[in-house]
């Protein structure tokens, strides 16, 4: 009886291996544009030269993954330069009305800017929404449309949470004499509502409380902040 040489009989069973991926990698790869065309997408962006930070953006998708990225000095007395980015996870009940007032400005497909020459510049900002099936923006530096002015004061609330991260990130590691005074004015500002998603910088936080190089009054403050975190997601 005549055999197949063993280079054939290699070379017909990958075959075969090939031809029983091929299918499995088309399927994979359909469900992945599926769940790509199901994730949609808001982004707020500013640009203000000389302020701190001078840029950053923060993108949210509806699954609730966002990002955030900054730019600029540490603080308004500081000539240190940092550039920060970090993954966090938003609030179900924040996301919600993210989304809600996106679809109330019509996804930003129109002109969202009150075009008075008399408003004092508060910095370049510009919102963008993506799904599926569309992709708009617009661009801004007051606007007179209520679902804009609301997600403006939020994602800047949102970003003021996110500042205050970056700066314990940097005193940390480099200035822990700077933490006190940096987590009074947090908790000061968070008590007063102008700060959001407070969870987002929690790993920082739970670092400081953590660290037992850090003054115990310090730690101290750290912890009532996160605390604080929970009992405003509770009361949303």
């Amino acid at each position: 009886m005549r055999t197949c040489e063993p280079s054939t009989a290699r070379n017909a069973i990958r075959k075969r291996i090939a031809a029983l991926f091929v299918p499995v990698a088309c399927l994979l790869c359909a469900v992945s544009i599926a769940y790509a065309a199901d994730i949609s997408s808001v982004t707020f962006t500013l640009d203000f030269p000389n302020s701190s930070p001078e840029h950053y953006a923060i993108m949210l998708q509806s699954n609730g993954q966002a990002h955030y990225e900054s730019s600029g000095r540490i603080s308004n007395d500081s000539d240190a330069r940092d550039d920060y980015q970090t993954d966090f996870t938003f609030s179900e009940t924040t996301r919600n009305q993210i989304f809600k007032l996106a679809k109330d400005a019509h996804y930003f497909s129109g002109k969202i800017d009150s075009g008075s020459k008399k408003v004092a510049f508060t910095g370049a900002k510009k919102l963008a929404y993506s799904d599926g099936q569309r992709a708009s923006s617009a661009e801004y530096n007051f606007s007179t449309v209520a679902p804009v002015q609301q997600l403006t004061a939020l994602f800047q609330n949102i970003s003021a949470t996110m500042e205050f991260g970056r700066r314990l990130t940097y005193y940390h590691r480099y200035q822990k004499l700077a933490l006190d005074e940096e987590l009074r004015r947090m908790e000061d500002e968070a008590r007063r509502g102008d700060l959001a998603e407070l969870q987002a910088v929690n790993p920082i936080l739970q670092q400081i409380y953590d660290d037992n190089s850090v003054m115990s009054v310090v730690r101290a403050r750290a912890e009532r902040i996160m605390e604080l975190g929970k009992t405003v997601s509770a009361a949303r």
